[in-house]
Order: C-alpha cells, then structure tokens, then sequence
C-alpha cells in the first residue's frame, strides 16, 4: 500500500513507538510512586502516549491537522515535569531514572517534529494554518 501522505506528515513508525514506550514507562513510574500528584501525573502521561498513538494510527484529516498538538504538548510537560522535579523533588535514583526517561522523550519528539515539518517555520505555519491563523489558510477571509 502506497502512502499517500504529502512527505511532511509521514510518520517514522519507530520513533513514534519509542516515544510511546518511553512515556508509558514514566507514566508506569509515577504511577507506582502513589500520590495524588504522581498519579495525575502518571495520567498526563498516558493521555499523551495515547495521543501519540491516535496521530500516528489514524489517518483522519482532522487528525493529521493537529498532530503537531500532541507532540509539542509533550515536550512541554516532559519539561515541566523535569523542572518540577529539580525545584521540589524528592531526590532518589529512581527520580533519576524517569528524568533520564522524559530528557530522552524531548529528544526524540523533536527528532520527530523536524521530519513531519522539516524547521521550526515549518511547524509554526502548519500550527498556524491548523487554527485559521494564516492568511492563505482556507478557513480564513481577507477582505
């Protein structure tokens, strides 16, 4: 079966699956440290692996329109879950590990952002066009 899909949007099914094991793997970490907050966090996770699935499986036009959403989400709560951890801790080894975890999650979502946009230009005009915002995006009317 031929892809179809212009050469920005194709997948590479095997960074896309390591970065959906990687985030099940610190989502199975906070989920086993209890707590409130790791398990809301352990959630977050897993709503963002599954949502890597979603974009990676489907090939639905309202999907491949916003499948920069999950990735950049991603990357934004690997970091914020980074930060949070280096203000309040606590610090022990497995802390350690699922950091090391969620630095290597970033690292491959970007990898994964530059081959679906090519730049970061790129990704800016395809989130843009995505929510109407560009001038030569259809949804939107110049008078």
């Amino acid at each position: 079966m031929e892809n179809t899909l212009p050469a920005t949007t194709r997948r590479i099914p095997s960074i896309a699956a390591a970065v959906v094991v990687l985030t099940l793997t610190t989502a199975y970490i906070h989920f086993s440290l209890g707590g409130v907050l790791f398990t809301l966090n352990a959630a977050g996770y897993a709503a963002f692996a599954v949502a890597m699935i979603v974009i990676t499986a489907v090939p639905h036009p309202f999907v491949r329109r916003f499948d920069w959403a999950p990735r950049i989400g991603l990357v934004g709560y690997a970091a914020l879950t980074i930060t949070a951890y280096l203000v309040i801790g606590p610090y022990f080894t497995l802390g350690w590990v699922a950091k090391a975890i969620e630095v290597a999650i970033i690292a491959l979502a970007l990898v994964d952002l530059r081959h679906a946009f090519g730049t970061p230009a790129g990704l800016v005009r395809a989130a843009l066009s995505s929510l109407g915002l560009r001038s030569d995006s259809p949804s939107v009317t110049v008078a």
